[in-house]
């Protein structure tokens, strides 16, 4: 009879040598019950909890073949460890005339055989459990003790030798600034080449990508948060970014991520925010076209929509959000809140620039480093490599100085008088364009509650 050989290793518990082993002893088995091996299905570092594994997939389709009738295991828990994965595969096989066999397991083919065999694969599935509860409680012990967990370590820390989070004085900073830069408006795609350019990289060695970028600005550890499941500890890890620049950033963020959609978003800027009077759902943006062709827009009731017993009437998109825009400017952007958010900003004109300071910050290491090269020079050490040091940091800082001064002539052209901003906030609804009205909203509105009837 012809059979096949399937062998299975786990990348937590086994290593590559466990193959062989496996297959030795199937083959073993095989020559002793005179059985011809025909084909070998191997999976590698694949989990048997589940069956998504390619080459069991491959041999349970080939199966259909009838060019084999025995599957040879080295142990059951090879083929499944999941008692209704087994019974579902078994069954497909047995329809398909093949059985499985377990070469170092000895189950007969009566009664007893099968309340063996089924007490093996419940043991299996036990021990699978059991391993995971364990390393579950393992692992939520290492959060409450601070220590580090596994998974790709975030850019700025290393781990010591009690396996805790420390601060990496080397790359830190270089986070922070990473930061700072994205709140002052600098694209992820310049944030990355900078990072690049101070030779930061990843824990893996790759160079700063716009994914890595993302997900570095997007990561609660740098506010100290560490996070294991349904349990956050707050100080778990030591703070690198200050917790209001990492709101700030991720607000910027949240606004790009639902600004990424600019037909939903300019279409239906109340979107999130528009809630149902009647049953407290959601407002959606829907639209309908009219006999003529012509495309109306409005804000439906969720539950209307779904049919559960809503009755609110749907409102047009432009009498809602006008509706909003007026009571925003009536009831916030009065005379009185004019003058202090004029007086805000002239005091933010009259501090220097978040681009500037960095490239400030940068052009004060070059020269201390030129210093540093120069008082060398003069004890006395010079060389090839020195003079070659230091004509690439006089370079440096000559490129330092001529984008200090491109800077701060872009913000001279960008900073406003104080006429100009008290024109611009009293006529704003006249002035700001359709794209950027849902800024007006998002600033001051967290949730608008509506109802169709003027008496409620």
């Amino acid at each position: 009879m012809n059979a096949v050989i399937y062998a299975r290793y786990s990348c937590d518990h086994q290593r590559e040598e466990s193959i062989e082993g496996q297959l030795r002893e199937c083959r073993e088995f095989a020559l002793k019950h005179n059985l011809c091996v025909i084909r070998e299905y191997i999976d590698r570092a694949y989990s048997a909890k589940t069956d998504n594994r390619p080459e069991f997939q491959k041999m349970i389709q080939e199966s259909h073949l009838k060019e084999f009738s025995t599957i040879i295991v080295w142990k059951l828990d090879r083929f499944a460890r999941n008692r209704y994965d087994s019974l579902r595969y078994k069954m497909i096989l047995k329809k398909n005339m093949v059985d499985v066999i377990s070469a170092t397991e000895m189950i007969s083919k009566g009664a007893d055989g099968i309340l063996v065999e089924s007490l093996l694969e419940g043991f299996a599935e036990y021990f699978s459990a059991e391993l995971s509860e364990k390393v579950i409680r393992g692992m939520t012990e290492n959060v409450f003790n601070h220590k580090f967990n596994g998974g790709k370590l975030p850019v700025g820390y290393y781990i010591d030798e009690n396996q805790q989070y420390q601060i990496d004085v080397k790359t830190a900073p270089y986070v922070k600034d990473a930061f700072v830069m994205y709140a002052s408006n600098f694209s992820m795609k310049e944030i990355a080449e900078y990072l690049r350019n101070k030779g930061v990289r990843t824990s893996n060695n790759e160079p700063i990508s716009l994914r890595s970028m993302s997900n570095m600005l997007r990561n609660r550890k740098y506010i100290g948060e560490y996070k294991y499941r349904d349990i956050v500890i707050p100080d778990g890890i030591p703070q690198i970014v200050p917790i209001k620049l990492f709101d700030d950033v991720q607000k910027k963020l949240e606004m790009k991520r639902r600004n990424s959609n600019p037909d939903m978003k300019q279409r239906y800027i109340l979107s999130s925010k528009l809630r149902c009077g009647k049953c407290n759902s959601p407002m959606c943006g829907e639209s309908g076209t009219s006999k003529t062709g012509k495309v109306y827009h409005y804000y439906k009731c969720s539950s209307v929509k779904r049919h559960s017993g809503c009755n609110m009437k749907s409102i047009r998109q432009e009498e809602m959000e006008n509706a909003v825009l007026k009571c925003i400017v009536q009831n916030y952007l009065t005379e009185e809140n004019i003058n202090i958010i004029v007086k805000q900003i002239m005091k933010i004109n009259k501090k220097e620039n978040a681009g500037i300071l960095l490239l400030k910050k940068q052009y004060t290491c070059v020269k201390r480093n030129i210093r540093n090269i120069v008082d060398a020079i003069a004890d006395g050490f010079y060389n090839d490599s020195v003079k070659e040091k230091l004509l690439k940091l006089e370079k440096e800082k000559a490129e330092l100085e001529m984008q200090i001064e491109i800077e701060k002539e872009k913000v001279s052209k960008l900073t406003l008088t104080e006429d100009q901003i008290r024109f611009w906030l009293s006529n704003i609804l006249t002035l700001i364009s359709d794209s950027n009205k849902s800024i007006l909203v998002d600033t001051f509105v967290d949730e608008i509650i509506y109802f169709d009837d003027e008496n409620d």
